[in-house]
């Protein structure tokens, strides 16, 4: 089963992990075994865009000489590719690089570095508070990571944070170790223009740029020869893609860069995150009706259900201008396009009557699924430098979890609707709970449960659903 798509950050509400054990977002890239003489073991924490970049630099780092490992004991190279989205991310970040300190004091010359958003907002600055750390390299420098890896070896500390306006990674082939075999994430685009107040994101991964579309086909079309049947194309905001080629012949924006990869085989399923909602357009919207094979699934972020909360967010619409946007969804793509959000309970200066108007909000759109913060104030941004974090702590935990309340009843209703119904899965593999059982997602990205019988991973089945729980349906194969 495919982890959530762009989950921004670890839950503030979760529980810690016991010590050595790593959080459930974690991901560390699978081995190789190719007989090369060094051994790479990254860990990518918090969304799907970091686990692309871990394969990008896998691929990188292939090619001078590392294989990749799943045991930091056995690791030469250690790359930590992190998270800034939120406080807790980061410290998490660093009780790890506590932990691989028992093992490099065990072995002096086992190299540590840290890649990605934690890396480009603390610069230099990691090497002067974590003595631990002997690389830092922000996400658009992964290409310089061989000559920074020498220096490094020369017994130099190493840094390159540099942000790039043309960066893409379009030529480089991702080494495919974090995938099932069935699912893939494409990188359409890096960076972002918004400005939202509370988000670091334009500060560590730089302005947005789109990828030359003729490269993501052509990623898309080499994925589904390889036997892959489903695509994510991933971006920080991928309505505002637009790419246009050198001689001005071709310009192609989101909707058009969508027709072209269904158009890659009616057997690849196509989905897309993260969606902006003063960016969705009809002709997206359309785009996704005229082809079976892109998913009926849209995460459309709302943040606030205030439209003065959301102003002060600088996210550029309002309450109106979003629920006409949910409206066309349903008028346009039906009652049961899914649809996904993110909520920030406890935004600066955030009233009890603005906290009710993000409940009424959920009211109103139903969510099939929601990703649920209270605010934690990021150095750096917008809204640390003008506004005033001045909703106490236990005010912002109380109204995180009348959210996540109204949340689980309105997954649970939506997931009802289902029941009675056949879906099209996409097996993924086997259910975590039962080997008897097969794990898929339908076209509205829930999970499905269901006998395994003689199908196997990569199948398409229809399943009859008889059951539901708030995060699941289970049902029953039909011809």
């Amino acid at each position: 089963m495919s982890q959530p798509l762009l989950t921004l950050d670890f839950l503030d509400n979760a529980p810690a992990p016991a010590a050595n054990q790593l959080p459930a977002d974690v991901r560390v890239t699978e081995a190789t075994h190719t007989g090369r003489q060094r051994r790479l073991y990254i860990e990518s924490y918090g969304c799907q865009m970091n686990y692309s970049d871990s394969e990008i630099v896998s691929s990188i780092l292939y090619d001078e000489g590392f294989d990749t490992t799943t045991e930091l004991a056995e690791a030469d190279l250690v790359l930590l590719n992190t998270c800034s989205i939120r406080e807790k991310a980061e410290v998490t970040v660093r009780q790890r690089l506590k932990e691989i300190n028992s093992h490099k004091r065990k072995r002096p010359g086992l190299l540590v570095g840290v890649l990605g958003c934690m890396a480009e907002r603390l610069k230099s600055k990691f090497l002067e508070e974590e003595q631990i750390v002997d690389l830092v390299v922000g996400p658009d420098a992964y290409r310089d990571l061989p000559r920074l890896i020498k220096e490094v070896d020369n017994g130099q500390r190493a840094v390159n944070v540099l942000l790039s306006r043309e960066e893409t990674y379009a030529d480089i082939t991702p080494v495919r170790l974090n995938s099932n075999g069935i699912t893939a994430f494409v990188s359409i685009m890096r960076g972002c223009d918004n400005m939202c107040s509370f988000c670091v994101v334009p500060f560590t991964r730089g302005r947005e740029r789109s990828r030359d579309a003729h490269s993501i086909v052509e990623e898309a079309r080499a994925l589904f020869n390889q036997g892959f049947k489903e695509v994510t194309l991933l971006g920080q905001n991928v309505d505002s893609y637009k790419w246009q080629s050198e001689d001005g012949a071709e310009f192609v924006n989101f909707a058009g860069l969508l027709e072209r990869v269904a158009l890659v085989s009616p057997e690849l399923r196509i989905r897309f995150s993260t969606s902006h909602p003063k960016d969705i357009t009809d002709e997206v919207l359309h785009t996704m009706a005229k082809y079976d094979n892109v998913c009926n699934y849209i995460h459309l972020p709302a943040q606030s259900g205030n439209s003065r909360v959301l102003k002060l967010m600088n996210r550029t619409y309002d309450r109106e201008w979003y629920l006409d946007r949910v409206a066309a969804i349903r008028r346009i793509l039906g009652e049961d396009c899914g649809i996904s959000t993110d909520m920030i309970a406890g935004f600066c200066s955030e009233t009890e009557e603005e906290h009710q108007d993000t409940l009424s909000l959920m009211e109103h759109v139903h969510y099939d699924m929601a990703y649920m913060f209270f605010y934690s104030e990021r150095p750096g941004t917008l809204a640390a430098r003008k506004l005033t974090d001045d909703i106490p702590l236990e005010v912002k935990k109380r109204r995180l979890t009348e959210i996540i309340d109204l949340q689980q009843k309105h997954s649970a209703l939506r997931n009802q609707l289902a029941v009675g119904k056949v879906h099209r899965v996409l097996v993924e593999g086997v259910s975590k709970r039962s080997e008897e059982h097969l794990s898929g997602r339908n076209d509205q990205n829930k999970v499905v449960i269901f006998p395994r019988q003689h199908f196997q991973k990569g199948d398409y089945v229809n399943v009859l659903v008889h059951e539901c729980t708030s995060t699941t349906l289970l049902g029953n194969a039909v011809a």
